[in-house]
């Protein structure tokens, strides 16, 4: 008896050391966020539409009748939809629930070629914006142009739950004028 154990047991051994583990061909690898593409606006910069836009962001909500928090990560897209124009991102600023600004995340204006995007991320455990946390973005275009698509995805999992949504940016302020300048 006790030799056919030995045999099953050989047997288990050659089956799994024969079992080579294949690895998949993977494309390269491709950056979370594209290449920001620093610009640099000066007097001839002509603004023919522009925009601020405000998007609600959430780094918790509350759960259990308000008795505990659920962290959430926060990204941040911006996708140019134009198909053949560029716009320029000249701010992105991340503010907290009481309003103060938190974090500024361009030192210069970027630019977002035709049908490009870029994203900025905010950790979940980054509580610092609290319920009521909320992105600024502004950007202008030298065309008249397809409106870009801002909106913020929230996630977070915890054991056996997860939650994830979305939060669309709102335009408050527009300009469309042709014979603007950037710089007065």
């Amino acid at each position: 008896m006790k030799l056919y154990r030995y045999i099953y047991l050989a047997i288990a051994v050659i089956i799994l050391a024969s079992c080579e583990s294949t690895p998949k061909s993977q494309p390269d690898a491709i950056p979370a966020t594209p290449f920001q593409k620093t610009v640099t606006l000066d007097n001839n910069f002509k603004i023919a539409s522009s925009q601020t836009l405000y998007v609600p962001v959430y780094s918790h909500i509350y759960h259990h009748n308000r008795q505990e928090i659920f962290e959430l990560a926060v990204t941040l897209s911006i996708r140019n939809t134009d198909l053949t124009n560029p716009i320029i991102i000249t701010s992105v600023r991340y503010y907290n629930s009481e309003g103060k600004l938190v974090k500024q995340y361009l030192e210069r204006p970027i630019q977002l070629d035709a049908l490009a995007s870029t994203d900025f991320f905010i950790n979940r455990n980054d509580s610092s914006g609290g319920l009521g946390a909320n992105f600024i973005v502004e950007w202008v275009a030298q065309t008249e142009i397809s409106e870009p698509i801002v909106e913020a995805v929230m996630i977070g999992t915890d054991f056996q739950q997860g939650i994830s949504f979305i939060s669309p940016g709102r335009v408050i302020k527009n300009q469309n004028n042709n014979k603007r300048s950037l710089l007065k």
